[in-house]
């Protein structure tokens, strides 16, 4: 053990501090402190999520309460003024709690409030990396990476120290909450954390140089009257040179909202083309699933099957062909998962034209053009202008 940065005291460099109060202690702190506010929640009505632990509901005839939990981070929402008072009034009555009023920040996320609906972003956190990275004075790119890119374990010099690299990937990895668009590149550059190379970090360096000229850029969440899902899947065939796995990839979207997106390399090497956009359909099935079971704990009625739009027309055959043929025996879990589904009607598959596919900036590096353009499609801008002030920079 050691003492923490800014607490060390060169004379009793052996010491270690002693803590009054701590919750992040013991490994069973956070269990005990989850229990008791469950306890709490569940006592004055609320109902645990079946499929999100994090979050508890409360719906009476008049109103709708929603608290997520992330340790000691709390976000209240609701329809009910007056009711939301009462619950923090007695949330204070048992715990020592600090209602900081309308949410503006939670986790490193910047929560902007307009006309236009909330603009999520993580501008702050952004300068903080560029800033470790060295990187503030840097040029800016348009893409996070180049359609020419095509990595492999044993490219370039391998790095005398990986440490840099793997802090500056991890930190990027949560970018990827409110910037779908650097999905892909981030997901690529994780790949080779345990032995980069001077190529790789050249990628990593790249992707920061995007986000240097997108900083105030994050997702825009508009109001909207209906809440049907739409998921785009798409799966880039054989991408990686290492083990010629493919890369899949899905984008969700409720109304006109994106609300969920991946990008990963698959488990296993597809024999061809329409296996991998299989596999890739199968993921987007399953978290529609999900999100469908946590719709209904909010009591949000959707009133049409989910629809799932894919670019491959042999993959849309085959999720309402009946028959398994012996060349697609090897994909049989999937097959049945999704077949199901589709035949009970409980979603529907569509085929889309290439030019239309959404997910293809989340399987393979784009040309500009092809990049801005789906991004724009993502909600992925820069804040609304009343709310950017005189900050040139957010331009």
């Amino acid at each position: 053990m050691s003492q923490p940065e800014g607490f060390h005291d060169p004379t009793h460099s052996n010491y270690v501090c002693h803590l009054d109060k701590v919750l992040y202690g013991l490994k069973q702190s956070l269990r005990a402190w989850y229990n008791k506010l469950s306890s709490f929640l569940l006592t004055w009505g609320f109902v645990n999520s079946s499929v999100n632990s994090s979050m508890f509901t409360y719906c009476h005839s008049t109103a709708v309460l929603v608290v997520l939990v992330y340790v000691d981070d709390i976000i209240l929402t609701g329809s009910n003024p007056s009711l939301i008072a009462k619950l923090l009034s007695n949330l204070r009555s048992t715990f020592a709690i600090k209602d900081l009023g309308q949410l503006h920040y939670i986790l490193g996320i910047q929560v902007h409030h307009s006309a236009a609906g909330l603009h999520l972003n993580q501008h702050k956190y952004i300068q903080d990396l560029l800033h470790r990275a060295e990187m503030l004075d840097s040029k800016i790119y348009h893409t996070p990476m180049t359609t020419a890119t095509v990595f492999s374990a044993h490219d370039g010099t391998p790095l005398p120290d990986g440490t840099q690299y793997r802090s500056i990937v991890s930190a990027l990895q949560y970018f990827t909450m409110t910037l779908p668009d650097i999905s892909f590149a981030v997901n690529h550059v994780c790949q080779y954390m345990h032995s980069p190379s001077d190529t790789h970090w050249q990628a990593v360096k790249r992707i920061l140089c995007y986000l240097k000229g997108t900083a105030h850029h994050g997702l825009l969440l508009q109001p909207c009257s209906e809440f049907n899902l739409l998921c785009y899947t798409d799966a880039d065939w054989a991408s990686c040179l290492d083990d010629r796995r493919s890369t899949g990839a899905y984008y969700i979207f409720l109304g006109h909202n994106i609300i969920s997106w991946s990008s990963s390399k698959q488990r296993v090497v597809s024999r061809s083309s329409t296996e991998s956009e299989f596999r890739a359909l199968a993921d987007g099935v399953a978290e529609l699933s999900w999100i469908q079971f946590l719709l209904r704990d909010l009591r949000m009625q959707q009133h049409s099957a989910p629809l799932l739009l894919c670019d491959n027309i042999s993959t849309t055959y085959l999720t309402a062909n009946p028959v398994l043929h012996a060349r697609t025996k090897h994909v049989e879990i999937d097959f049945y998962f999704i077949r199901e589904r589709v035949a009970s009607k409980q979603l529907v598959v569509r085929f889309t034209p290439s030019e239309d596919q959404l997910a293809d900036a989340l399987t393979k590096a784009l040309p500009s053009a092809r990049f801005l353009q789906l991004r724009s499609k993502l909600t992925v801008v820069p804040p609304p202008m009343s709310l950017r002030g005189d900050d040139k920079s957010c331009t």
